[in-house]
């Protein structure tokens, strides 16, 4: 007999198959690729918030040794002036920002040049030396003054769900025997990945170049450029397959692979474009928010009112939308809710999509009003949640194509010890230190979207199976090297993975969690068709063993096709090719939910589930809070990779703990400017702040909501982690906070 020998297929926590590039450097991101006759270019930025250049200095700057040109509005080259020609995949309604295109200021540290020089000190020393003159007008960067302003765009992003309301909230909540009504806080976050943002253009001649950037979407850069610089698509080739992290802020093309490429083809040169830490800051963030929610419920506990209400910032020129109020309107049974939904116009660059964009948000405030009603309620915050669970998805009147959030809630709850929990907020301590346990539900979208892969295989064993598609760290080549894996029968060493190049087969954007479902179905239709053109060339195997054996009727095991009700019978995949006088087999195949799928969609939500559990230890006199255990409990249907998967939740759990407790970008109001835009004063999650991290992955088969059965995770570890630490912190202290991050001011206060 046969064996499945095989241990990397789909459910085997095997390493990431780039981890060994990655850690001895021979991944190389978009700043690192050595290149001749480069030019480096460093940015000006503008020094005030809203104006109009009135003069640009240069002298000094072009007298310094190696400069090679200066580009501003003056002389810049010809770009496209329909806004249509800048339109990419994750914009936003509005007129896109178009940088160096004419002498207004919209934001504070708007790009206002680009020095160009021989060596990137040269152009840094040179851009200090650039002396600007402004027409400084009023300008607007607080939010408060902002909300004077909002309101509800009428042209609305594609990815935007306006909340559907249902009974008569109003009267509910007022006649409701017990209420909550709250507002809430949370401030601008900035992305701060690793690797900055960053491009190097090669100038290839013949008005054909490669670009080499920092991106979660090669294939969008290529469109924008080719739209916006009047190249021709086949000329312009746009690599990323090494991103030190997005988390949402390479969606949209950004200002470094404009300015890169204007420079390129001004100058006819390769060209290298990196923005510093501090100008990471000048470009696309989580917008500030506030939330108002009101919860009516009867005496019992039963939720009879939900009034969800929020505004979050934007910029002036376009309008930043987010699903922010939908969440606990679609989670929480309740005959009665509404929701409205505004936005804020602000003079600073558009805000835009940052790990799980609106629920991070809205979900995170959500459940720290639901914990506030369960304590209105006596009730325990798990006892509430479960006594208002709803299995369907109550905004839209949908079924689930699964929801194992009550399981979740069971094992987490059994895994941390919740039992034990004591009723009263102050009552549970260690020493000097206040102990408290706070509970939250996660809850994300789990999106599938078309995706085309090729796949070659060779006489030789080896398959080659390519996407257009991201890693920004979420472990995409894993993905796709395990999918294949699982469904040809090889190890992971037979496999290569190509991605990250916009000549590859077509992928959508990496975000929203949907790359793992979305390029695993690609990949393995991929595969499947080389399976099926291996089991043709069979039949020219001396004497065909497997007569008129169709597809279904065959199994690839270890690099053999084997016969399902005879294992005797098999035939390598060699041999099969031999036989066939095959060098190599090459399909391409596009996963697409097609019309019985866009159908399923609209009928069934489809969506990942969390029950996050958190301990928290406050050094009562100081105010010093410290998450000493976290057990986060997932239904994220099947789970491809348990090792890698950890990881993503492990991360979002992170960046939880930083949004509770560390993030916040502050501005000067004076001067518009984000004033912490460096890692020493932008706080975030250092390995002291970080101790026991559990997570479990609750067992949730579900054969309807992608061709894998898989949901995304790289959202749903961080939704509810930052409701989960304020509700411990409450439990703790017994004073509720309701602007996050919660530092040690406002514990004291």
């Amino acid at each position: 007999m046969l064996m499945d020998n095989n241990i990397s297929g789909i459910g085997s926590s095997i390493n990431r198959v780039d981890g060994l590039a990655k850690v001895t450097g021979q991944a190389r991101y978009a700043a690192e690729y050595p290149v001749e006759g480069l030019l480096y270019g460093y940015v000006v930025s503008s020094a005030i918030a809203k104006g109009r250049i009135l003069s640009i200095d240069e002298a000094a700057a072009r007298a310094v040794p190696g400069v090679a040109e200066i580009i501003t509005h003056t002389n810049r080259p010809d770009v496209a002036w329909l806004e249509y020609s800048y339109r990419e995949d994750a914009g936003a309604p509005g007129s896109s920002f178009r940088a160096l295109y004419d002498d207004r200021i919209m934001f504070s540290a708007q790009p206002i040049a680009l020095v160009l020089a021989d060596t990137f000190e040269a152009a840094r020393y040179a851009a200090s030396l650039v002396e600007v003159s402004y027409d400084i007008e009023e300008h607007n960067t607080d939010f408060d003054k902002a909300l004077a302003e909002k309101f509800l765009p009428k042209k609305k992003r594609a990815t935007f769900h306006p909340p559907k309301a249902r009974g008569n909230a109003d009267k509910a909540f007022a006649e409701a025997a017990l209420t909550v009504s709250q507002e809430y806080r949370m401030p601008p976050e900035h992305h701060n990945p690793m690797e900055m943002h960053a491009t190097t253009v090669v100038w290839e001649g013949d008005g054909k170049i490669t670009v080499h950037d920092k991106t979660q979407g090669s294939q969008n850069v290529q469109a924008y450029l080719s739209h916006v610089f009047g190249f021709s698509a086949k000329d312009v080739r746009v690599m990323n397959p090494y991103v030190g992290g997005g988390f949402g802020s390479g969606l949209r093309p950004q200002y470094n692979v404009y300015l890169a490429t204007m420079a390129a083809k001004m100058m006819e040169r390769s060209v290298r474009v990196v923005l510093t830490r501090q100008q990471m800051f000048s470009h696309v963030h989580r917008p500030e928010a506030v939330q108002t929610v009101q919860l009516g419920a009867a005496a019992d506990g039963s939720l009879t009112a939900i009034i969800n209400k929020a505004t979050t910032s934007t910029s002036r020129f376009e309008n930043n939308m987010e699903d922010v109020v939908i969440w606990g309107m679609m989670n929480y049974a309740c005959e009665n809710a509404s929701g409205e939904y505004t936005v804020a116009p602000m003079d600073t660059y558009t805000s835009g999509d940052m790990r799980a964009p609106g629920a991070a948000t809205g979900m995170t405030i959500f459940e720290m009003a639901i914990d506030e009603m369960a304590y209105a309620a006596k009730l325990d915050p798990l006892q509430f949640r479960l006594l208002n669970y709803s299995d369907i998805d109550q905004m839209n009147e949908l079924p689930f194509t699964s929801k194992a959030l009550r399981e979740a809630f069971a094992e987490g709850a059994a895994t941390f010890g919740w039992s034990k929990r004591s009723a009263e907020p102050r009552s549970m301590r260690d020493g000097k230190e206040l102990v408290g346990w706070g509970v939250a539900t996660g809850m994300w979208d789990a999106m599938f979207f078309k995706t085309s892969c090729s796949a070659k295989f060779s006489a030789n064993g080896h398959l080659e199976v390519s996407s257009a598609s991201s890693d920004i760290g979420t472990g995409t080549y894993t993905v796709m090297t395990q999918v294949a894996a699982d469904t040809l029968g090889l190890a992971a060493d037979q496999i290569t993975a190509k991605l990250g190049d916009s000549s590859l087969p077509t992928s959508p954007l990496q975000g929203g969690s949907w790359v793992a479902a979305s390029t695993g179905a690609a990949v393995q239709l991929a595969c499947q068709a080389v399976g099926a053109k291996l089991l043709k060339a069979v039949a020219d195997v001396p004497g065909n063993p497997f007569g008129g054996a169709g597809i279904e009727d065959v199994s690839f095991v270890n690099g053999h096709i084997v016969l399902k009700n005879d294992l005797s019978l098999r035939v390598s995949y060699a041999e099969a090719m031999r036989a066939a006088k095959l060098d190599t087999i090459e399909v391409e195949e596009t996963a697409s939910a097609g019309i019985s799928g866009m159908i399923s969609q609209m009928k069934k939500a489809r969506n990942t589930h969390s029950a996050v559990f958190v301990e928290v230890k406050i050094d009562e006199e100081l105010g010093v809070v410290r998450v000493t255990r976290v057990v986060n409990a997932v239904a994220a249907g099947r789970i491809i990779n348990p090792k890698t998967a950890r990881s993503q939740i492990l991360g979002g759990v992170v960046m939880g703990i930083g949004m509770a407790l560390h993030e916040e970008t502050l501005s000067d109001h004076r001067h518009g400017r984000f004033m912490n835009h460096s890692f020493a004063e932008y706080h975030v999650p250092v390995n002291a702040d970080i101790d026991n991290i559990e997570v479990i992955f609750v067992e949730e088969p579900d054969p309807e909501v992608t061709p894998l059965g898989v949901k995304g995770l790289g959202e749903i570890g961080i939704v509810g982690t930052p409701a989960a630490v304020a509700n411990a912190i409450y439990h703790a202290t017994g004073k509720r906070v309701r602007s996050l991050p919660i530092t040690i001011d406002k514990l004291l206060d």
